[in-house]
């Protein structure tokens, strides 16, 4: 019976176009593993949306002078197109504006609400006089109260990733116009996150897969104490609050996004025509539940949104797994679309093939640390592990069958130790990239499936098969049958990755249907002599190019986007 799978990717905010480190950290590393389950022949649903409503949604449709509404509909289309061209995998991706949602939402405080956590309470909030509004949020900044970092915003400080309320912060302004806020009252409700404590800490400590850095800073938050949190906000867009006397309150941006799993889940189900099959995902405890964040996402989904499901007073699945990548930083600074720091994905596509920019992140995802994209590195990686390694032994091996064996796949007459040693390592490798992906480990999972195309070069460059081919044909043959296992090994495991380069190995091999619906097991099966394949073409092309060149080269992509049609 094959396993109920959900897997999740955090919900970007749509005020702009995400960057490479937003892509890498979430939707990216899910499509991987979503892809992954799909040829292990798992029953898997791959979830999402676009983060519409909130402060920073606010903020820019200010800045552009257009209405919030406006905005997301429009970058909501923008970035679905753009995911597309990723080859992201979603069953459903959605937003956070879809009825379904709005509709969950509500009824799924409510029920929080009649269960007695969620309260209300007089409260303190800044206030900008100049502007005549509450600052929420992203419409405060100023120094951290925990790293003095000057430029936190009044929900989260980027530097040491702590949730702040407005009120802690010090030295406060508002970013519209830059004046020094008042405090002033006003009323919110409030989910009691202490009443938790006990089951969070118990759910952390029992989860084997969460990572160390995700479980680690949870657990740390907790012990410190857990306060009450608003989940509303003086804003106007948003979903409004359905508490009794909550008119004119909005729900707070987090509380409403983390509740789109459960909601994006139920929409695609009554897509299907299964409306209670989403249950099967939530509440069925052989499912597995996987999300992919960075890590100043960490807390929404270690610990508001387990205890906004303990709350329900239903048993919901907790999550299996929270896969937190650090971050990827752009020459040792954080991406900043005002600052000309980064690339974005859209960007990014102009200049490579999606695959490129597929296998580098993810051989290059930052796991355990902070990493710094540089286009020194994108080119090594791309030149030696794809083109040099990779791409030609596939090329070679395919082009001499195709030469020399009029395009079938030779016959091996007798498979020597050296040649059993080899296919044995091939399963072993396979296996090794297998357990990689259960577990999260996304790049060593990459960087595993080059060994293996290094292994089949390393193989033919020792048995020369070429210089056999006079004088031992049979045994030039029993190599290049061994060669072509590693090739269609490589079409298998290559799917979460580079799912289109995959398709074009499989599709030269001469084999029926799409590698994308086959599965996992068919990278060991192997292909008969006799098999006729197609003509081999290189897969990738070396890149001719230097720092310099490719920052001018995305300088020029970003000034072409920058002139009015």
């Amino acid at each position: 019976m094959p396993q109920k799978v959900l897997v999740t990717a955090a919900w970007p905010y749509i005020n702009v176009t995400p960057h490479l480190g937003n892509l890498v950290g979430s939707v990216l590393s899910a499509d991987v593993v979503a892809r992954y389950y799909r040829l292990q022949g798992e029953d898997v649903l791959m979830v999402g949306g676009s983060d519409t409503h909130g402060t920073p949604i606010e903020v820019e449709a200010m800045k552009e002078k257009i209405t919030p509404k406006e905005l997301t509909d429009r970058n909501h289309a923008c970035v679905t197109a753009l995911f597309r061209k990723w080859e992201a995998s979603f069953d459903n991706y959605t937003s956070t504006e879809s009825p379904v949602h709005r509709e969950f939402v509500q009824q799924h405080l409510m029920k929080i609400y009649r269960n007695g956590y969620i309260f209300e309470k007089e409260t303190e909030m800044l206030y900008c006089q100049q502007d005549q509004r509450f600052l929420p949020d992203r419409f405060v900044e100023g120094h951290c109260p925990h790293c003095d970092y000057e430029h936190a915003r009044g929900d989260q400080c980027d530097r040491c990733g702590r949730l702040l309320e407005p009120t802690m912060l010090n030295q406060p302004y508002c970013i519209i116009c830059h004046s020094k806020p008042i405090i002033k009252k006003t009323k919110h409700w409030y989910i009691d996150l202490s009443k938790f404590a006990v089951p969070l800490c118990k759910f952390l400590e029992e989860n084997q897969q969460i990572s160390s850095n995700a479980k680690n800073f949870s657990l740390n938050w907790i012990k410190e104490g857990l306060k009450p949190r608003a989940v509303t906000r003086d804003i106007e867009w948003g979903i409004p609050a359905p508490f009794p006397g909550a008119e004119g309150k909005t729900i707070y941006v987090w509380v409403d996004a983390v509740l789109g799993y459960v909601s994006a889940t139920i929409e695609q189900c009554l897509r299907m025509g299964q409306p209670e099959l989403w249950r099967e995902y939530w509440f069925n405890k052989n499912a597995k539940t996987l999300y992919f964040v960075g890590k100043d996402n960490i807390p929404f989904h270690t610990i508001i949104l387990p205890a906004l499901l303990l709350a329900s007073g239903e048993d919901y699945n907790l999550p299996w797994n929270v896969s937190a990548t650090e971050f990827l930083q752009f020459r040792g600074e954080k991406a900043s679309k005002s600052r000309k720091i980064g690339i974005w994905i859209d960007e990014a596509l102009e200049m490579f093939p999606v695959d490129y920019w597929r296998f580098f992140l993810i051989a290059t995802r930052p796991e355990t640390k902070d990493t710094d994209f540089t286009w020194d590195g994108f080119i090594g990686k791309i030149n030696a592990d794809l083109n040099d390694t990779y791409g030609n032994f596939i090329h070679r091996t395919l082009t001499f069958v195709n030469s020399k064996f009029n395009g079938e796949v030779p016959k091996a007459e007798k498979l020597d130790a050296d040649d059993e040693m080899v296919l044995t390592t091939i399963r072993e490798r396979i296996e090794a990239i297998a357990k990689d992906l259960d577990n999260a480990k996304l790049q060593s999972a990459a960087n595993t499936l080059i060994s293996l195309s290094r292994l089949g070069n390393q193989y033919l460059n020792e048995k020369e098969p070429w210089k056999l081919l006079k004088t031992d044909p049979a045994r030039a043959a029993t190599i290049f049958y061994v060669a072509v296992q590693f090739v269609k090994a490589l079409s298998v495991t290559s799917v979460p990755f580079m799912p289109g380069t995959a398709e074009k190995i499989w599709q030269t091999l001469g084999l029926s249907g799409s590698v994308i619906k086959t599965r996992w097991d068919e990278a060991v099966a192997p292909l008969e002599s006799g098999h006729n394949i197609g003509k081999s073409e290189p897969l990738f092309h070396k890149i001719d190019a230097d720092e310099s060149k490719l920052d001018e080269q995305l300088q020029k992509i970003r000034e072409e986007k920058a002139r009015p049609i």
